[in-house]
């Protein structure tokens, strides 16, 4: 056979082959019985065969073509071995390696993959993977999903990013396979991929690589990484407990920009364990919130347009030190949530987009694969391996990292067909309705996942919509999510608090309206990231009046917050009142700290954190039983009074927040019974820059009706702030 005229050596020669395997390495001649070893060795001069496990030469290779095929035979008879490529290069220079195609058939070459596990396995390291009994192989198998491929190429520092050097070979499940000899921790690579009809698409990053270069390389990375040894034992054998009757206070961050060193740059991992974890257990948080950590190549994405949903990002180190930052939280007791990207992608060349010439992630029909909003892919959730591929990666980061806990970020762009879309611009669904059925099953498979084999994580819905049952169990035709963002409570009350205090009294219900549907679902009240940027300015800054009144909104606005049933999530810098809007560029203003009113602002927000988790009264937050009005219709005087209740208890906390900058020296309240009220918090406390208006400790019930209530207090109400009493009996 004239191997040089062979259409398998053409397509090695032009970077198109898919059956490298049926050309190169050991094969018996079927007519002969010759043992015949191929090799194609761009740029080689001259090749020797070395015995794998000693040096013996077995042979030398013979130069067939110009280009760089070589190939030796021995006599019928001779047995198959194992062994190594002496190279003499064209420069002068001498390597040796072991051929990767020598091991057609065996476990190297063909790893157990299927499309549901695949991110268990795919471009893991094996060292020390066996061959044989007494012989031991380094090196990295890799496998892409790639069903519409011509042909797929490994390429990497490791053979000069030349595809024409390490094809792959797939036996038709659509997963490309290669096992590759000496390709350690630490190595460079993509794939190559021709599409069917030949065009030779642009490099793509693997899918399931778990560390990727940033711009310009966004080269995937070989990752073997010693096992982080995890210290957090006491926080995963926790007792069991029920979160929706538990404190739950969380610190969404963005880490490139919650503080910086002094010449700007970022603070690692590893840096964060010793400045981020020790801030947040002082403040109070039971949880932090981390915007995207999966790769993304765009900063200005703040990570919502990944990736790489299976690679930390490496902009603050690699995935044993996200670990180490992970660990050091579950040792200070605190939750970890990271937010979760399954609604879009970006079209980077490098990514999923169009990934083996045809649509393997994404919709083919724009109206369904594109997504307007934000110029980017939808994934197609009717494709069973895109399901796999998602769900597979939300366990991978409970798994592997610890995560305790999933914000699954635009979900109402994913339940709805016509999501930012004009009429025509959407396919309707079957039943000529706008839900995206694939994407709601997608949705409760994943919950069901998740709660099925984590009982102690959990998922929150980024839903703005009023989509029934977002956070209902699957069983009862719900999505399945732990929680819901209470989206309209935050659009409700910041729309009141930016009113000047003269209007209150006419947008009383934009308070009081959130208690219709408060319980119809698990609801966390957010003021996140969203809130301070792009022109929506900064905390401080929505509040009217002056300085002093900026700073006594916000306090009074802050004790409702965490007094209103709902756990609660605030964005780093709200704590210490930040002047300005968020920027992903540049540190918070930590150096407002040593101006007064906002060193108060932090104290507050710190002294509600610690009194929300020593009170069980504020934990009770998903049934009516929780919480009563006293009042909510004092819009005159924009004053809001109401219970709050601790489960199958008389015990309950008084809270009165006072929207106006009128104080009231005798505001008569009726109480649900009798005893005395303890003051627990004022905002307009002095220690917090406040008023100091003329307030008591304690107030002693009194039989005068009042609310309907046959017990009353007449108490002082001090301007623009928040009371919380605590009820004692008298007995």
């Amino acid at each position: 056979m004239d191997l040089v005229k062979h259409d398998l050596f053409q397509d090695l020669l032009n970077a198109r082959c898919s059956d490298p395997f049926a050309f190169l390495g050991l094969h018996q001649d079927p007519v002969t019985k010759e043992l015949t070893l191929t090799t194609w060795q761009p740029l080689a001069e001259e090749i020797e065969v070395i015995a794998i496990d000693e040096e013996v030469s077995l042979g030398q290779l013979s130069k067939i073509h110009p280009a760089g095929l070589f190939r030796a035979s021995w006599p019928k008879g001779h047995d198959g071995f194992h062994y190594r490529l002496r190279i003499q290069y064209q420069d002068g220079n001498c390597h040796t390696l072991v051929d990767a195609y020598q091991f057609a058939g065996s476990s190297f070459a063909d790893p157990e993959h299927h499309t549901a596990s695949l991110y268990k396995s795919q471009g893991a390291i094996r060292r020390g993977a066996q061959v044989n009994s007494h012989l031991t192989i380094n090196g990295t198998r890799f496998a892409v999903y790639a069903p519409a491929a011509r042909s797929v190429s490994v390429v990497g520092d490791f053979n000069g990013w030349d595809g024409r050097v390490h094809p792959m070979s797939s036996n038709g499940d659509g997963i490309w396979r290669l096992f590759i000899p000496d390709v350690n921790h630490g190595a460079r690579y993509k794939f190559e991929i021709r599409a069917q009809d030949g065009e030779l698409l642009p490099h793509r990053t693997d899918p399931y690589a778990k560390r990727i270069e940033q711009y310009p390389s966004f080269a995937s990375i070989t990752c073997f990484d010693q096992q982080h040894e995890w210290q957090d034992q006491a926080w995963q054998s926790r007792p069991e407990q029920d979160l929706y009757q538990a404190p739950m206070s969380i610190y969404e961050v963005h880490l490139g920009s919650w503080r910086r060193q002094k010449d700007n740059q970022v603070l690692s991992y590893r840096q964060l364990i010793d400045e981020l974890v020790p801030y947040v257990k002082d403040m109070g948080y039971t949880h932090i919130e981390l915007l995207p950590i999966s790769e993304y190549p765009f900063d200005g994405s703040w990570g919502y347009q990944p990736v790489g949903l299976y690679a930390v990002t490496s902009r603050f180190g690699n995935p044993e030190d996200f670990k180490a930052l992970v660990d050091a939280f579950h040792q200070a007791n605190i939750g970890v949530i990271m937010d979760w990207v399954p609604a879009h992608f970006p079209a980077d060349s490098h990514g999923l987009a169009n990934f083996d010439g045809s649509k393997q992630y994404e919709y083919p029909d724009p109206k369904k694969g594109w997504h307007p909003e934000w110029n980017s892919l939808i994934y197609d959730f009717g494709k069973e391996h895109v399901v796999n591929y998602l769900i597979s990666n939300a366990v991978y980061w409970l798994d592997e990292f610890h995560i305790d806990g999933l914000r699954v970020d635009a979900v109402a762009s994913m339940l709805y067909l016509d999501y930012a879309r004009e009429e025509g611009e959407w396919v309707p669904n079957q039943d000529g309705g706008n839900h995206n059925y694939e994407a709601i099953a997608f949705l409760r498979k994943l919950n069901e996942t998740i709660y099925l084999n984590h009982p102690n994580c959990f998922t929150v819905a980024e839903e703005s919509t009023a989509f029934p049952g977002v956070s209902k169990p699957t069983f009862m035709n719900g999505l399945g999510f732990g929680f819901k963002w209470n989206m309209g409570w935050m659009n409700d009350t910041l729309a009141y608090m930016k009113r000047d205090p003269i209007y209150r009294k006419y947008h009383q219900g934009e308070l009081s309206f959130s208690m219709v549907y408060a319980f119809d679902e698990q609801f966390i009240l957010p003021i996140s990231h969203d809130e301070v940027v792009h022109g929506k300015l900064s905390m401080l800054d929505k509040m009217p009046g002056d300085a002093w009144q900026k700073f006594a909104n916000l306090r009074a606005f802050y004790v409702y917050m965490y007094t209103h049933p709902g756990k609660k999530l605030n964005f780093m810098g709200n704590e210490f009142a930040q002047g300005q809007e968020w920027s992903h560029e540049r540190s918070l203003d930590w150096h407002l700290l040593d101006i007064d009113y906002h060193q108060a602002q932090q104290k507050l927000v710190k002294q509600l954190n610690w009194l929300y988790q020593e009170h069980t009264s504020l934990h009770f937050d998903h049934e009516p039983e929780g919480f009563e009005w006293i009042s909510h219709d004092d819009s005159q005087n924009s004053i809001l009074c109401f219970v709050r209740r601790r489960k199958n208890s008389s015990e309950h906390l008084l809270v009165i927040v006072n929207l106006t900058p009128t104080p009231h020296p005798h505001y008569h309240i009726g109480v649900p019974q009798k005893g005395q009220y303890e003051l627990l918090l004022n905002s307009d406390d002095a220690s917090f820059q406040g008023s100091q208006y003329n307030t008591q400790s304690h107030y002693v019930t009194e039989t005068q009706a009042s609310h309907g209530r046959p017990q009353s207090i007449v108490l002082s109400v001090p301007p623009l702030s928040g009371l919380i009493l605590r009820w004692h009996s008298l007995d």
